[in-house]
């Protein structure tokens, strides 16, 4: 839902009879988005240097982001994926710049256009590259330094680059933060679990590598020994560990935003939770979050990790005290269908503490039911066991170990756990080679949070090692449907000397809701698609030695389910509602007395200053003032972070300034001033309701401000909208561009004396920019004022007659905007027929001329002088026989906005 602008203000109703319905309407219609009060503007531009560097010894290809001013920052790396390089994390690298860091990226060893071989994060390796990189970072001017070589410097990234960014706090004692998302703990325990080999991700890991030639030879030559014998030795089991962030557990102690995912068979949560054990010893601050996508794909929540990830930087690296860096646990939950667009609705849980993976262990007693006839996903009931005898059941491991079980498959699993927390079933064991453990039905539902566990007993018929796959079902009432959560299973190696007696075995990590009447469904499976199991035929006997023990995690509080907006957004808007009316009729006796001087003054304003946000020093808006008069079209013109959205927030009372004064029609400006009915703005986009069309989203709006609704001009505002037919639909099925002219259309009803528009264009095709354009002339030609924020300085050229410049939060200058742009070098001669190209070469040849252009339409040149005079310029122009008609100062608005911000920034 987009954030709606507060064009309401100036349509409050005229008499006290109506605030009732007003207010009940008004709270639909800003249930869909926030109010946020932000000090802020858009962000700066961001540039990016391209280079090769050698840190380690070999060329990395790196890029380098920054954005606006000259102070001090610190820098953040951001590691890329398996398989990618550093483009894949641009988006993220540009946003963090334009939020005042100093980013580098990097393609590591072997990927993009960097040399090397593959070494999986060796400590010779990716991660010596790394400590290169920072200190190429500590030589860079802007970035914040600690100490002499030592700068303030953050690292995360995904996978790959979530296990370097541990490493590289273990191994370089600089590093102050890290936030690694969805990455490993131990590379050994990911691709060898309990000793059993992970055949299906290894074999895409050394894939997505480029084969196994891309790879450090030993590295390949460990690959290929145990792909061959289906199980890892103890030298394989060493490589891997020691390139793995556990390798240095003791020596990372910086603050960690842990990110891992439920949909992840590769790394799955157990990982996470080792991380937290360990850093969190360590003493240092530790939070751990849960998305609910993953390796198996699913919902990556990459604009939420993002930001809490940015969060987390700005409080540890920018030493922002008071920014909300999160819980210290956070889990993402999904149920049910959004009615409106069909995706899954999730919900986040929460809590102060870390609860591990065994938090409040409930006891959920079993029997054995048996797993022989056909597959268990066929029904409760279907088949019998090899062999049943009261707790325990024996199958078998078939010649080859196929077919096999299936559980999760990679690059398809996130889909398939997505759908299982939508209570769908997709996994597949096979008849007589899985044994089965069943619950009675649950009395009361029960959110499992963490790692179940159960105590068994195993043995193998020949006395040789037994391989199993452990998962929990959730079965339906009926028994006709089960579904295994995140479609996870975990692998075991049970060795003859631990089979014949009891031991604890843990199944996956999951966060899953089982509903009351609901049965919990314990399988062990011989086979499984993921992993290697023996080739030879075998024979296993399991016992449950005990109950299965779920933890609870009773301290994670599950915030309020996503129901449909309107169904919370009435409610909690009309308070929100009431508290500012309250509010702002506490404050109107403080507010400055009319300026009749200014009754006819759309707008004045005088020394307005705002700084950013927990800020003492850097300001958005600083002393700035100008005048604007009735029939002008005003465009307020300036770079990324200006400050022209700061000031046109301030305008309609949406924040304070810390200093200085805004008067519109000559009242001062404060939050719910009444003279706010006579400003209509668009600002930031509109909050619609999406089940009704636009017409009726047009009407309702106009109901709750108590009008006439001869006064709303509907018509004419529609006419504008230029929305056709679409306005008979739905709002949920507009484009962005639908969208945004219905916006505008809305910002216009009831014709106010002064209209803001910030960015009207956005999503508008040239046709619709034209008419936009023409509309805001008309509309100022009546008697009304119109100040309009863009970038299209063609367009701004073409409809404003005056104009504001700024510049850093400054203004640079403001006048009409002949004024403006008719200064300059920049001459246009205008003659009787077309110029040809030899003429125009021969007037740019002519001494004092710097250059010589024809005009689109042939019939006129644009020169530049370099020396020359205007005067000594038609002396030659004649002298070379050309027919003028015209000659006079010509420079665009583009030209004189750059030369003024150039100049500002000098």
């Amino acid at each position: 839902m987009e954030t709606p602008t507060v064009r309401w203000r100036r349509l409050l109703p005229r008499t006290p009879a109506r605030w009732a319905a007003a207010v009940a309407v008004l709270a639909v219609l800003v249930g869909g988005g926030t109010w946020t009060a932000v000090a802020d503007d858009g962000p700066p531009a961001v540039q990016r240097e391209d280079r090769m560097l050698r840190p380690g010894g070999v060329e990395i290809d790196t890029s380098y982001f920054t954005a606006g001013g000259s102070g001090k920052r610190p820098a953040v790396l951001i590691g890329h994926g398996f398989g990618g390089s550093k483009n894949d994390v641009r988006a993220q690298a540009e946003k963090l710049a334009a939020d005042g860091y100093a980013v580098l990226t990097w393609s590591a060893r072997g990927f993009g256009k960097s040399g090397g071989a593959i070494s999986l994060n060796d400590p010779e390796g990716e991660v010596k590259d790394v400590s290169g990189l920072i200190d190429w970072l500590a030589g860079r001017p802007e970035v914040e330094l600690d100490k002499k070589g030592d700068p303030r410097v953050g690292l995360t990234g995904a996978s790959y680059g979530g296990a370097v960014s541990l490493l590289a706090a273990g191994y370089d004692q600089r590093v102050d933060a890290i936030a690694p998302v969805i990455t490993y703990w131990n590379l050994a325990d990911a691709l060898f679990p309990d000793g059993v080999f992970k055949k299906l991700w290894a074999g895409i890991f050394v894939t997505s590598g480029g084969g196994c030639e891309k790879f450090e030879k030993k590295l390949c030559e460990m690959y290929e020994r145990v792909a061959v014998s289906g199980k890892p030795d103890a030298a394989a089991t060493e490589l891997l560990t020691e390139r793995s962030p556990s390798a240095v557990a003791d020596r990372i102690k910086v603050p960690s935003l842990l990110v891992q995912g439920q949909s992840d068979s590769l790394f799955p949560l157990g990982h996470a939770d080792a991380m937290q054990k360990a850093i969190s010893a360590n003493g240092a601050p530790v939070s751990v979050d849960w998305i609910s996508g993953g390796h198996d794909g699913g919902d990556s929540e990459t604009a939420r990790v993002e930001g809490r990830v940015g969060s987390w930087f700005d409080r540890y690296l920018k030493e922002e005290t008071g920014t909300d860096t999160g819980p210290a646990f956070r889990v993402t939950r999904t149920g049910g269908i959004d009615s409106t667009d069909g995706a899954a609705l999730k919900r986040g849980a929460s809590s102060d503490t870390y609860p591990g993976l065994r938090s409040g262990g409930r006891e959920i007693p079993l029997r054995a039911t048996g797993g022989g006839g056909t597959p268990a996903g066929a029904g409760a009931g279907a088949g019998t066991a090899t062999k049943s005898t009261g707790s325990a059941e024996t199958f078998r491991n078939p010649a080859g170990a196929v077919p096999p079980a299936i559980s999760a498959v990679p690059g398809v699993g996130g889909g398939l756990s997505q759908l299982s927390s939508l209570g769908v079933g997709l996994s597949l064991d096979f008849p007589g080679q899985f044994g089965r453990f069943e619950s009675a039905p649950l009395a009361t539902s029960v959110r499992v949070t963490g790692t179940p566990t159960v105590r068994v007993n195993v043995k193998e018929a020949a006395g040789q090692d037994a391989v199993l796959f452990g998962k929990v079902y959730d079965v339906s009432p009926d028994g006709r449907q089960q579904v295994l959560p995140s479609q996870l299973v975990a692998p075991y190696r049970i060795t003859p000397d631990q089979q014949g007696k009891p031991i604890e075995l843990a199944l996956p990590a999951v966060d899953h809701e089982f509903d009351a009447g609901h049965r919990m469904r314990l399988v062990f499976s011989a086979t499984d698609l993921g992993y290697a199991s023996p080739a030879e035929p075998a024979t296993y006997t399991v016992t449950a030695d005990g109950p299965l023990t779920v933890p609870t995690a009773p301290a994670v509080a599950t915030a309020a389910a996503t129901l449909p907006w309107w169904t919370w957004g009435l409610p909690a808007a009309a308070l929100v509602i009431a508290a500012g009316l309250l509010i702002t009729a506490r404050r109107r006796t403080a507010t400055p007395a009319p300026d009749p001087a200014l009754t006819d003054v759309p707008l004045q304003i005088t020394g307005l200053s705002k700084k950013y946000a927990k800020s003492v020093d850097r300001y958005a808006v600083r002393e700035l003032s100008f005048r604007v008069e009735k029939g002008q079209v005003l465009g307020l013109l300036g770079p990324n972070g200006a400050g022209k959205t700061t000031t046109l927030r301030m305008l309609m009372g949406l924040i304070a300034p810390d200093e200085g004064e805004i008067r519109v029609f000559g009242q001062a400006i404060r939050p719910g001033a009444p003279v706010l009915s006579r400003v209509g703005a668009f600002v930031e986009g509109a909050g619609f309701l999406p089940h009704l069309s636009g017409r009726a989203n047009l009407d309702l709006y106009w109901q709750a401000t108590g009008r006439p609704a001869e006064d709303a001009h509907i018509e004419e505002a529609l006419e504008i909208a230029g929305l056709g037919d679409a306005l008979a639909r739905a709002v949920r099925t507009y484009s962005q561009g639908m969208r945004q002219r219905l916006a505008i259309a809305q910002a216009m009803l009831g014709m106010p004396d002064l209209l803001i528009l910030d960015e009207p264009t956005n999503g508008l095709d040239p046709p619709q920019i034209r008419e936009m354009r023409d509309v805001m002339i008309r509309y100022a030609a009546g008697g009304r004022t119109v100040i309009v924020s863009s970038h299209l300085l063609s367009e701004v050229e073409q409809s404003c007659t005056h104009l504001v410049v700024m510049d850093r939060g400054r203004l640079v200058q403001a006048g009409p905007v002949a004024e403006i742009t008719g200064s300059g070098d920049m001459i246009l001669v205008t003659v009787a027929e077309t110029v040809s190209e030899p003429l125009a070469e021969k007037v740019a040849s002519l001494p004092g001329i710097g250059s010589a252009v024809r005009t689109d339409d042939g019939r006129g040149l644009l020169v530049r002088l370099d020396g020359a005079t205007a005067s000594r310029l038609v002396a030659d122009l004649v002298r070379l026989d050309v027919p003028v008609t015209g000659v006079g100062p010509h420079r665009r608005l583009e030209d004189a906005f750059l030369t003024l911000i150039s100049g500002g920034a000098a």
